[in-house]
């Protein structure tokens, strides 16, 4: 089981996320989206598409833009739609 945690909090955990680069994209119905809101924060890559940022208020700490994910993206990333990734200077990703 991979998940993702912030202050013993966690924000994912699901048995096979899927990694592009590295990084674990978790699967949408195993984010605790209750930790999350959207961020007004875009940015876009080549092949992946626009990513769209969440932010956590957790234990009286606010981390912008903790997690990424991509509602629409390029053809060659479509497995990875609305999976999201967390960074791993902002979280523990054990």
């Amino acid at each position: 089981m991979v998940k993702a945690t912030y202050r013993d909090e966690i924000l994912a955990e699901h048995s096979n996320p899927i990694m592009v680069e590295g990084i674990y994209y978790f699967p949408p119905e195993s984010v605790n989206k209750s930790l999350l809101a959207s961020s007004d924060t875009s940015t876009e890559c080549a092949w992946k598409g626009t990513a769209s940022y969440y932010s956590a208020q957790i234990h009286g700490d606010n981390v912008r833009d903790i997690a990424w994910y991509y509602a629409d993206p390029k053809t060659k990333a479509s497995h990875i739609k609305d999976h999201v990734a967390f960074y791993k200077n902002k979280v523990t990703i054990e």
